[in-house]
């Protein structure tokens, strides 16, 4: 999902198309060895996060599926944490794996499956908090960045023709990077009780993420953003002097580039609306409870019901097959494009954010069109099926799609099938991975992707607890 097209061939692998129960060619016992660092080796050690690996490896029967989950549970804390202090506050500065940057979007979905042990894990409470001090600071230095470097160190994309920072990494426009920090922050203190991260710094990032969104629904003009870049890949800068494509104002907000750090082709992002609605709920009830800022609290209030009605205006179309569906991107002017991507926020993933019931009839009908070939990013090959996007192209598969498939199901037989699926593509290593060839999963794409792994581990756990007979 990041700016890392390169594909690594493990040789000497066979990977097979196999079900839970069937042995592939790297199957054997000796080889489960834990692939996580030594222990003086990890970044951060959470006593909860050790507990959960035990109890949850202990119920599952089949051996690889147990090692995988130790494996990929942990892989953010054992490897992509940096936690300190900074003036007596926590300070918690998150990669993404082999990118040496943060993003808002992966920083908060990497640390997200760890929420639930907070309230008895004191460590990994104040780890957390510091995610959540370091994502205020990062908005605060620009709300149209996408990625942070540690410090002020300057980045490769230096050169990218928009009002670059040396504290960023990249600037691309993505609406749910700023609705990512939101939705860690309103469920740390919904599972805490621990309300002292809203503190100036927060209540101040909040508001300029307001005001981001109104000035992005482009009322009056296009507004201060631009980016362009030079670059074979098109999906790689954004046209029309790097505003994107042109708009009708209706209420929505445009998100020059998609949570896969691809262009739009039409601005009007749906899930990503979806998202932002959702959002400003939550930071319009932070602000009412936490803050007492009532003014505020309404301001975040009639926002998201503004792009609700728009989303109900806009988002939907009568498809020949599937019924009402919702469209991926929209321009106002009429114009829909019909597909799916990886990378949440989804329209598969839309449940999985909160942001749409998962039993909506219009859900229901998207979720069938985005797992058909009427999604051009739908793959099906002999090793499995998923989509994948435009980011790495044509024929490669996201892991993370078949995770999302798995969580936002209530089915039995799909979530056993989406199991055997990612068990029998990891090729070897015992790590999810960003992409991985259809019909060759040993030809994949990002050797270490936290956030993939991390997902699986959230899976994992979530089978244990509603389908324990799965595992």
């Amino acid at each position: 999902m990041l700016n890392r097209r390169h594909f690594i061939k493990l040789n000497g692998v066979t990977v097979m198309s196999l079900g839970l129960g069937a042995k592939p060619s790297w199957f054997d016992l000796k080889t489960f060895t834990s692939q996580r660092p030594a222990p003086a080796n990890r970044k951060f050690t959470s006593t909860g996060v050790e507990v959960t690996i035990e109890q949850i490896k202990r119920a599952i029967k089949d051996p690889e599926l147990a090692w995988l989950f130790e494996n990929c549970y942990p892989n953010t804390l054992d490897t992509t944490v940096n936690f300190s202090l900074k003036d007596g506050q926590p300070d918690t500065f998150v990669i993404t794996g082999d990118i040496n940057a943060m993003w808002l979007r992966d920083s908060s979905a990497q640390v997200w499956p760890y929420l639930p042990l907070i309230k008895e894990d004191e460590a990994l409470k104040s780890l957390l908090k510091g995610v959540l001090n370091r994502q205020a600071k990062c908005i605060l230095i620009d709300p149209y960045a996408n990625a942070f470097n540690e410090g002020p160190t300057g980045s490769e994309w230096d050169s990218d023709d928009t009002t670059m920072k040396p504290e960023l990494h990249e600037r691309k426009w993505e609406v749910d990077s700023l609705c990512y920090p939101i939705r860690l922050a309103y469920n740390y203190w919904k599972t805490s009780g621990d309300s002292s991260f809203f503190d100036e710094n927060w209540q101040n990032a909040g508001k300029l993420i307001l005001s981001t969104f109104r000035m992005q629904q482009r009322k009056d003009g296009p507004g201060p953003y631009h980016f362009e870049r030079k670059t074979e890949v098109a999906s790689d800068t954004a046209p029309n002097g790097g505003y994107g494509n042109p708009v009708k104002p209706v209420g929505l907000i445009c998100s020059v580039f998609r949570p896969s750090d691809d262009a739009t082709i039409f601005p009007f992002l749906i899930p990503s609306n979806y998202f932002a609605k959702l959002s400003l709920g939550q930071l319009a009830e932070m602000y009412r409870t936490i803050a007492n800022d009532t003014p505020t609290a309404r301001a975040c209030e009639d926002l998201s019901g503004e792009v609700d009605q728009a989303l109900r205006n806009y988002a939907t179309k009568q498809h020949p097959v599937y019924g009402e569906v919702l469209a991926y991107e929209v321009d106002g002017y009429g114009n829909q494009s019909f597909m799916d991507d990886a990378n949440v926020p989804s329209l598969l993933g839309l449940p999985y954010l909160g942001a749409m019931a998962a039993t909506d009839p219009v859900y229901q009908n998207t979720r069938r069109m985005v797992l058909s070939a009427a999604n051009p990013y739908f793959f099906k090959g002999s090793a499995t099926e998923g989509i994948g996007g435009p980011h790495i192209g044509m024929n490669y598969i996201w892991p993370m799609s078949i995770i999302i498939r798995a969580i936002t199901s209530n089915d039995k037989q799909e979530i056993a099938q989406c199991l055997a699926w990612l068990k029998n593509t990891h090729a070897g290593t015992g790590f999810m991975h960003e992409s991985f060839n259809k019909n060759d999963p040993s030809d994949f794409t990002r050797k270490w992707f936290a956030w993939a792994n991390t997902l699986f581990g959230e899976l994992i756990i979530k089978v244990h607890r509603y389908y324990p007979e799965l595992l």
